[in-house]
């Protein structure tokens, strides 16, 4: 009979990456609400990856192991995780919604006769059945989706829908699990480089962006400076990276980058849908915008309606004066 939750444990180059930690978060919850276990499975031979992520609050960490899981390949993930699956008969199989899982978490589920949940942002219990939320229509509304079938039941999460520091700390053992994997038809090439003036923006905790109302590129530097003064990284909302102020890995939105930071300080920011998406999941958003009606007020936890150029020298000199 299947139970429990399996995370399934992402890792690039040798690290693993916060949307590992995030899906390991969801899984914890989730296993907590059912009263259930939750494994964690890495892949690959790096027995320091296992050790790792051994020190979570798990039931236990599995590795499994095989010479052609050092490279990802979706034929080499996909027929380890089966035999993971079939071994261990978890009820839910939980991933990180990257690039990764999405090129073989729906090959995987097939196997299975299975769908994917795809990018979820919650899952919730009520008498033992779980209901996942995922945003739609751009996150202008969110679905509830009940699984119906037999396990194993398949999701991705949507990053930063959970915190990486969410997942608890622990003591876990690591079981090695060998598995056989068949004909890998792809050949991998060398993974991916972004250039290097590229920002990684969902890796800092306070984000300060700027939109329409910065009024010229001239003006950023008023920006930059609260920035400065709260050790956050600067971005912007698609107009401005279009209009060549700031580059476009500084862009923010459906067709940028999504963040989830502690704190995201949106200025002259209106709050299109598409802006929103990119960051709504932040834990704590402030916003500035002369127009009262403004939708980026009706997601954010404080808001001043007011000039960003009065603003933002006043929040500048005191948090300047705060630290000293």
């Amino acid at each position: 009979m299947a139970n429990g939750i399996l995370v399934f444990a992402e890792h690039r180059a040798g690290a693993f990456g916060k949307t590992t930690f995030e899906a390991m978060a969801a899984g914890q919850q989730l296993g907590a609400a059912l009263g259930q276990p939750v494994t964690a499975v890495v892949l690959g031979t790096d027995a320091a990856l296992a050790q790792e992520i051994a020190g979570y609050k798990l039931d236990k960490v599995v590795s499994v192991e095989n010479a052609l899981l050092s490279d990802y390949t979706p034929d080499g993930y996909a027929d380890a995780l089966e035999q993971a699956i079939k071994t261990l008969a978890p009820q839910f199989v939980l991933m990180p919604h990257t690039y990764l899982v999405r090129d073989c978490a729906p090959k995987l589920a097939a196997r299975f006769g299975r769908d994917v949940i795809s990018d979820c942002v919650r899952a919730s219990v009520a008498d033992d059945a779980v209901t996942f939320a995922r945003r739609i229509f751009l996150g202008k509304i969110d679905a509830d989706v009940v699984p119906v079938g037999e396990p194993p039941i398949f999701a991705t999460v949507q990053s930063g829908a959970y915190r990486a520091e969410q997942a608890e700390r622990g003591t876990a053992t690591v079981e090695t699990m060998p598995v056989e994997v068949g004909v890998v038809r792809m050949k991998p090439e060398a993974p991916f480089q972004e250039v290097k003036q590229a920002v990684d923006l969902t890796k800092a905790d306070v984000i300060v962006a700027v939109g329409r109302g910065i009024k010229s590129q001239e003006n950023l530097a008023l920006v930059q400076g609260l920035a400065d003064a709260l050790g956050a990284e600067l971005a912007a909302s698609r107009p401005i990276c279009d209009a060549g102020w700031l580059p476009i890995d500084r862009q923010i939105g459906s067709s940028g980058q999504t963040v989830a930071p502690k704190l995201y300080i949106a200025l002259g920011i209106s709050g299109a849908i598409q802006h929103l998406v990119g960051m709504k999941n932040a834990s704590t958003i402030v916003a500035v915008n002369k127009d009262p009606e403004a939708p980026i007020f009706d997601i954010a936890d404080y808001g001043i309606v007011g000039d960003l150029f009065e603003v933002v020298p006043v929040l500048t000199e005191e948090i300047k004066r705060l630290k000293g």
